[in-house]
């Protein structure tokens, strides 16, 4: 396996996007890129990026700007959804990856139906597993969330606090999320990048240009996407809940449907066996 223990930097118009990569580099396999939600990074991936490494498969999982990048993007870049999804087809381009197998969570995966929108041309499948859809962009409690970080100066008195892994993994953040425990260090890494200014500036950016009506539009257009579709739905997840995804599925012609017992919003974090099998099986 050819692994990347610390993220490789790739320099876009946007600004700078961090990447991790696993898998053998010469995998006749095709590629797959992960796509995560608001306030974490790739590192959500790791667990699955790992399994389908034994299995020949060879992963990208870079670090969108939502809020937890390590390096502030370009003031001029578009960090609106439809933005991320062109940053998103940048990525692809740059490290010229095509047939890929596109893979979003969470906000991630609204992120993987605007790249659809805009240009599926690179795209070979997608899996899509808890996240938002049609009008659920995103679902309450995280409206208010994202009302939040309009405000960067908010978000700034919020940071001393975020230190603490006590509250970061309690029902007041990333605790309702997942059912397994979070890894310290690696929830510090997400919640790290808003001490810095020009970060919470992004996140500003990002959270202004969540429109529900704009992720609808596009929801209501992905009878058209012309590849396989695997839906992926934790079936214990308070926020994303099995129905949204039902709906999900049928929106596209052809997509299979498969709900996990117990799985919660961050489903590649509590069961990246279950979420590496269906990437397997859709290629």
């Amino acid at each position: 396996m050819d692994a990347a223990p610390h993220a490789a930097v790739l320099d876009l118009a946007q600004g700078q996007i961090s990447y991790r990569t696993a898998g053998p580099r010469d995998s006749d396999r095709p590629p797959v890129v992960f796509l995560h939600g608001l306030l974490v990074d790739g590192q959500l991936w790791e667990a699955v990026a790992a399994r389908l490494a034994e299995q020949g498969v060879r992963s990208h999982a870079p670090t969108l700007p939502l809020g937890a990048h390590p390096t502030p993007m370009r003031p001029e870049a578009d960090l609106t959804p439809r933005g991320i999804a062109r940053l998103v087809l940048d990525f692809l381009v740059a490290l010229d990856l095509r047939d890929v197998t596109l893979v979003g969570n969470d906000t991630g995966g609204a992120i993987a139906q605007f790249v659809l929108a805009t240009d599926a041309t690179r795209i070979g499948r997608v899996v899509l597993t808890n996240c938002d859809a049609f009008d659920t962009f995103p679902p309450f409690p995280f409206t208010l969330l994202v009302r939040l970080l309009r405000h960067p100066a908010l978000v700034a008195a919020l940071v001393p606090g975020s230190r603490s892994a006590w509250l970061r993994h309690s029902p007041l953040a990333f605790g309702p999320l997942a059912s397994r425990p979070f890894d310290p260090r690696v929830t510090r890494a997400w919640v790290a990048p808003l001490a810095q200014p020009a970060v919470r500036r992004d996140a500003a950016k990002l959270a202004r240009g969540i429109d529900p009506a704009d992720l609808l539009e596009v929801s209501g257009r992905l009878a058209k996407v012309d590849v396989p579709v695997r839906v992926l739905w934790g079936d214990a997840d308070r926020f994303f809940r099995v129905d949204l995804g039902r709906r999900l599925a049928a929106a596209f012609a052809t997509a299979t449907f498969e709900t996990v017992a117990g799985g919660r919003t961050f489903l590649p974090h509590d069961h990246p066996d279950r979420v590496a099998s269906a990437i397997v099986a859709a290629t």
